[in-house]
Parts: C-alpha cells; structure tokens; sequence
C-alpha cells in the first residue's frame, strides 16, 4: 500500500492506493503557488491518509523533475524547486518518497489500468492548466539525462507567444486550458463558458466557435505529429481535465501526413491517473529508474566511470538490531567473499568528526551507503560482495541506481528480522557500545514500530532468516552458491 500525491495546478490530489493501483481513500485541496504552503498541505493530507499498511509516498509535480535525484528543476504555477520536497516528506513521514513529473506517473497509471494497458510504446499529452508529457519505450519511462519528455515544449510557432520556459510557441502557449482560455477572451466570449457549450455552439455552425476550437486544436495536431515523426508510438494518448475535449476537438485537424498516422485516443483514468501512478511508482520503487542504462550517471558516485558488468551482491537487509551483522559475518567468513557493512564505513567518521543530530546520522549514513557502491563498483569483475545494512532507510530508487552504476548484475536478499520486542533489547544492550551520532535509548519506541511495518526488498531470490533461532548457515551458505555463486 501507497500514498500517491498529484500535484496540479489547480488542485492538489491524494490518495492511499493498493498494490494494484486501486484508490482506497482519497482527498483533495486547492493548489497554492506558495511553495511551502504546498508542502504544509501536503504533510497533512500525508498524516490523514497514512497507516501502518502504507509502505511508500510517489508525488507527481508539474515541471521538470529529475526522478534519479530527487530533485524539483523547474516548475510552472506550483513551483516546489526551492523547498526540496522528497527530502522534506520524507523526514516528516518517515516513510520512502519517491519524486517524478506528474506526466509520468499518469502514463504509468494508464500502462497499469487505462487506455495503455497491453501498449509498448506510448506517447502522452496531459491538457490542463498547462501541457504535460511523457513517453514510454518497451513500457519503461524515458528520461534522457533526467528530464526528456516535456512535450509541453515543443515549438508549433516560433514567432508565437511567449511561453513560461523562455522560448516563444511552445504548443503550451496554443493548446493548454489556460491557452484556451484565452481564444476565447480574443473571441469576445465570456469566460463562463464551458467547453461542452463550445461544442454545442459548433455543431450547431457558429463560426466564432469554430474558429476557437481550430486555433485550440491545430497547433496540439502539429505537436502529436513531431512527437509521432521523434518516437514511432503504437499510440498517442491525450490526458489530463481537458484531455477528452482535446481529443474531440482534433476532428477539426486531422493527420494529413501518411509518416505520421498513429491512432490518438484519450485517457481513461481522468484525474485519477496522477496518485495511481504515483502510488505504484513509490511501490515499485525502482521504477522512477528503470529506463537508465549501468552507464548511466548517479549522484555520488564517478560519473565519468563506465561501470564494470558482472559484479553480484549478496543483501543481508534488516532493521537496526535484527542480527544482521550476526549473519552477514558468519557467510563473508564461510564463503570468503568481502563484507561491506554501513556501520564499518560510518562509524570512524562519527568517532573521529563527533556525534551529531538525527540529520546528521542520516546524512552520514547516506555517504557510507554511496561509498559502499562506489568500492563495489571498482572490485574486479565477478566479485560477489556481501552487503550488510537496513535497505529501507533511503527510497528503493537509490538502492537501484547504485547497483546499476556498480555493474551488479546479480542479487540475492537476506532477509533478517525479530519481533520488535527482542529488537528493543537488543538495541538497548548495545547502546554504551555505539559511538556518539548513533540514535540513542528515545529511539527504542520508533524501532519497536519500525519492525511491525519493515519488508525485505523483494527484488529476487529471498532466503528468510528468523534471528531469535539459531541461525542455520550451512543451509543459507548452500542456498547462496545455488542462486548466486553459479
């Protein structure tokens, strides 16, 4: 279970999602330009749709979102650059957060449960208040260095208006609501009228109207055709509030190229794509990602450095205190492959810079995880490393980007964990053995709920290891050369 966060710029959305992408709970607030404003509203929207079940948070944000960083660029109307909004929900929910242009979530949504269901490669406006996009190749979002698929942007009249990205005549100028709004002012209608009337006015032969809905609609024909004549899609899909109504107004200017014929229809999820798609993108977690080659860069690690194929990695995952390193120790030494722990990195740093605050600890923890892939990364190739650390602490994109950029090839998850209470004991056992930095006795009540809630990654083979039992390393050690030593 998820929350996914559709940011629009007229209305904020949330909504508790299933693994399925089926909407269990939503509500709904008016957008505000001030960015910290939105992040309040957000917060709250976040603590009433939360629950024990909720594993993840997806925010779609309007603009150019760099999904591998999980960074806002640039927006329009809502511009959350400055407030850094991932990082922020994510202290305050406690909970992963994964970030990536509302565009992309709606056509993730739509590949899951709409119009693009069965489809490879797809090729999405979103028409609202501004113009959105996204494509998809072989069903897997493309994103260039980060950002492709601003379709809002394509050029239909260089000496057009001037538009919010700094060019002039991008199709959002043309063919967006706010866009249409103004065909109409240029009309002398009022502003009240709708666009269901607009139809209505055409079929029954006013010109004016006509007029409206072809200087609405040729210039979003132009920016399907480039989209077409750049991508090759099997289909084109017109979303967001005004997608059904763009969709109907493009009689008005049919394909006449025969290069660029590709069949248009309009989304089927409405204003619902946004939080599925953003629910089942913080559910698959490394899917904001999966587009990027291992070659790819990564923030952290070299980005100069062509990662080396081949290298496979053994996750020994679990909350802090679930007996992790008992067993990430006992397979390095029976199996004599090297062991990288998160503690062995960051713990001469704590001892030598000193404690520091929760932040600090987390952002230390961050490094040493970024270190951890890097060496990883520079091992000869066919190393099989074991990794010791709590895979939940940073969103599952991160996990992904670092395997990809350190050329692991292969996985296979330990998975270790304890009913909480033991966990609890644990951990105050050991806290006069820890160096100052390292959360202390206030954060047994935290790791207590913590263990109701944890899950292993899921992301291949799974070996379950109950630490209250003895362990069973002769078997665990078996399964490992089976799965991953072959």
């Amino acid at each position: 279970m998820a929350i996914g966060i559709d940011i629009g710029g007229t209305n904020l959305r949330a909504a508790r999602i299933s693994g399925t992408g089926e909407i269990l709970d939503r509500m709904s607030e008016k957008s505000a330009p001030d960015p910290a404003l939105m992040l309040s509203r957000i917060a709250e929207m976040v603590r009433r749709l939360d629950s024990p079940e909720v594993a993840a948070i997806g925010i779609g944000v309007p603009g150019r979102v760099d999904a591998r960083r999980r960074a806002v660029l640039s927006g329009g109307y809502v511009n959350l650059a400055s407030v850094s909004p991932a990082q922020r929900l994510e202290n305050l929910a406690g909970k992963p957060v994964v970030i990536d242009n509302d565009c992309n979530m709606a056509l993730v949504a739509e590949m899951a449960r709409g119009a693009a269901m069965g489809h490879e490669n797809i090729v999405m406006f979103t028409i609202g208040t501004g113009i959105g996009g996204a494509v998809a190749q072989d069903r897997q979002i493309v994103r260039g260095k980060g950002t492709a698929g601003q379709l809002g942007h394509i050029t239909v009249d260089i000496s057009g208006e001037a538009c919010v990205c700094g060019r002039r005549g991008c199709v959002e100028t043309t063919s967006s609501g706010t866009a249409l709004g103004r065909h109409i002012s240029r009309a002398g209608l009022g502003p009240d009228i709708s666009v269901d009337q607009l139809f209505a006015r055409d079929a029954s032969g006013d010109t004016p109207v006509r007029g409206i809905l072809e200087a609405w609609a040729r210039p979003l024909r132009a920016a399907i055709d480039t989209a077409v004549a750049m991508f090759a899609p099997d289909l084109v899909l017109l979303g967001g509030g005004l997608g059904q109504a763009a969709h109907q107004a493009l009689a008005k200017a049919p394909a006449l190229a025969p290069w660029y014929q590709c069949p248009v229809e309009p989304a089927q999820l409405g204003d619902d794509a946004g939080v599925i798609g953003a629910g089942l993108q913080a559910l698959a977690g490394q899917a904001a990602v999966t587009a990027s080659p291992v070659t790819s860069p990564s923030a952290g690690l070299n980005p100069g450095r062509r990662a080396v194929p081949g290298q496979r990695a053994v996750l020994v995952n679990g909350i802090p205190a679930s007996g992790k390193s008992t067993v990430s120790r006992g397979i390095a030494d029976r199996l004599g492959w090297p062991l990288l722990t998160l503690d062995t990195i960051k713990n001469p740093f704590l001892e030598v810079l000193g404690g520091g605050d929760r932040e600090f600890n987390r952002s230390l923890g961050r490094a040493s995880d970024e270190a951890i892939w890097s060496v990883v990364g520079e091992a000869p190739a066919g190393t099989t490393v074991v990794v010791d650390a709590w895979f939940g602490f940073q969103p599952r994109q991160v996990l992904e980007d670092h395997l990809r950029r350190a050329g692991v090839e292969r996985t296979a998850e330990i998975w270790c964990h304890a009913p909480g209470e033991v966990l609890a004991e644990r951990y105050r056992a050991r806290l006069d053995q820890r160096p100052a930095g390292h959360p202390g006795a206030a954060y047994v009540p935290e790791l207590i709920e913590l263990a109701k809630r944890a899950e292993p990654l899921r992301r291949g083979p799974l070996f379950d290891v109950d630490t209250t039992k003895p362990i069973a390393f002769d078997a665990i050690t078996q399964w490992l050369r089976a799965t991953i030593d072959t």
